[in-house]
């Protein structure tokens, strides 16, 4: 006898379905919305086209000290007050923004809605920006961007950007900016960026039960005040690939590990090529189970993980692989990496490891796509890169739908190898001599980026 019953197998998957998007002009602003029936949580989030792309070059970290700026106080309460109303409402403002877009967002009952937005906006569109509070919040993000960049990894990200796309571009700076770009920006800088993108109108993203939120209500409080224009978004930008493999060695004296980032630039996110190339970086790089993973981590030991994925933005997009590895074996990782990715683009992917991809990406769509804010985040990303409204009614189909000749196709056309930029962050006069006989590219060394 036994305890122990006949292990059940895997149910059948329940069909999924996004819910429709409606869409309206309201008050001279977009409004974007999907209907949840029945869901009493409801997200409001205003989404502006202004991100960190749009700083200055110089100014970077702009945008981050005035999302940080907004919870100061407003024109018409002080900190305090602002804090208790949002408070008093359950609810908390939250900001974000990436190259493309800031993000302001409530999540909230449907029957706070209302109240909500309209101290979202207040914070948006009308921020106290007290010269005393500005400052402060300057020198608190640049403490803490001092304390990030006296860890491994920034300075050789940075490095890895700057070379991809140009120090004198913007997309070529670090997104947050560095220690120095936020400590010397000023009152003014922040007060000049809020009145030049902060009062244009923008989308107002909604996800809830539309049967009990009144859009155009929101709507009006959400774009009241504003005026302008849309923002010029541009077009996807050329970004040339290197003409041969080359290595930045950032010196780090005394490291007993190596960061590394590998890169190459690659297409903007509305790309016809997205899904298969997400597939195909899946099967590389960007899952436990990856080729890069097992080589590196569970054959050879050099890493506790590596990952390698295509990210993108509006406007461009790159190739990346990052990982840490110990000193000694760094020009060893480097080149079975390198060897990984150009196999990988030399001869494609296997059913079997397209079939683990497309499963376990389908399978996360569909359970990240339940709650209200990850229908709104979906509703953004419609929104910034210009998708149309049943981009993710399609997209789980479109991930189970490719093959292994479109995404071995994908990666043969969008991985480069013999353009990488490899990055390395560590002693330079421990490995200098290795990564020379590696013979993997020209070797510049950096000893204070």
């Amino acid at each position: 006898m036994t305890l122990i019953a006949d292990r059940p197998g895997p149910g059948a998957a329940r069909p999924y379905r996004f819910p429709p998007v409606v869409r309206r002009t309201v008050a001279g602003g977009q409004v974007v919305a999907a209907h949840l029936p029945g869901q009493n949580l409801a997200v409001a989030l205003l989404l502006l086209d202004v991100g960190a792309g749009q700083e200055p070059v110089g100014k970077e970290g702009l945008s981050g000290v005035l999302a940080k700026a907004l919870e100061e106080g407003t024109a018409q309460r002080d900190a305090a007050a602002y804090a208790l109303a949002v408070e008093g409402l359950g609810t908390a403002l939250m900001t974000g923004l990436d190259w493309d877009s800031f993000q302001a967002s409530v999540v909230i009952p449907v029957d706070r809605l209302s109240a909500a937005v309209e101290l979202l906006a207040e914070a948006v569109r009308t921020p106290k920006l007290d010269p005393a509070d500005v400052r402060r919040v300057r020198d608190d993000e640049a403490t803490a961007l001092r304390m990030d960049w006296a860890n491994p990894g920034p300075r050789a990200d940075a490095a890895l950007r700057a070379d991809l796309f140009g120090a004198e571009n913007r997309w070529g700076r670090p997104m947050h900016g560095d220690p120095d770009s936020v400590a010397g920006l000023d009152v003014e800088d922040v007060t000049v960026f809020h009145s030049e993108w902060f009062l244009r109108p923008g989308t107002l993203i909604v996800a809830g039960d539309l049967d009990r939120i009144d859009l155009d209500a929101l709507a009006a409080a959400a774009f009241a005040g504003t005026g302008g224009g849309p923002a010029e978004r541009g077009g996807p930008l050329d970004v040339p690939l290197h003409t041969g493999r080359r290595i930045i060695l950032v010196d780090r004296p005394g490291s007993v590990q190596s960061t590394l980032r590998l890169g190459h630039p690659s297409p903007h996110r509305a790309h016809p090529d997205h899904v298969p190339m997400t597939l195909a970086g899946t099967v590389l790089g960007g899952a436990f189970t990856s080729r890069l993973n097992h080589l590196l981590r569970e054959v050879h030991g050099y890493t506790y993980g590596i990952r390698g994925d295509f990210a993108s933005s509006r406007r461009f997009g790159r190739f990346a692989v990052s990982s840490g590895v110990q000193t000694a074996v760094t020009a060893p990782a480097l080149v079975e990496a390198v060897g990984e990715i150009t196999r990988t683009q030399a001869s494609g992917v296997t059913e079997d490891e397209l079939e683990v991809a497309r499963s376990w990406r389908a399978g996360q769509l569909s359970v990240e796509l339940q709650s209200p804010r990850a229908i709104a985040s979906a509703l953004t990303t419609l929104v910034v890169h210009d998708l149309p409204d049943d981009y993710h009614a399609r997209l789980r189909e479109s991930l189970l739908a490719a093959d292994v000749d479109q995404v071995s196709a994908a990666a043969a056309t969008h991985l480069h190898p013999d353009a990488l930029t490899l990055v390395v962050e560590g002693d330079a006069a421990v490995i200098r001599d290795d990564l020379n006989a590696a013979a993997l590219g020209d070797l510049i060394t950096i000893t204070n980026p």
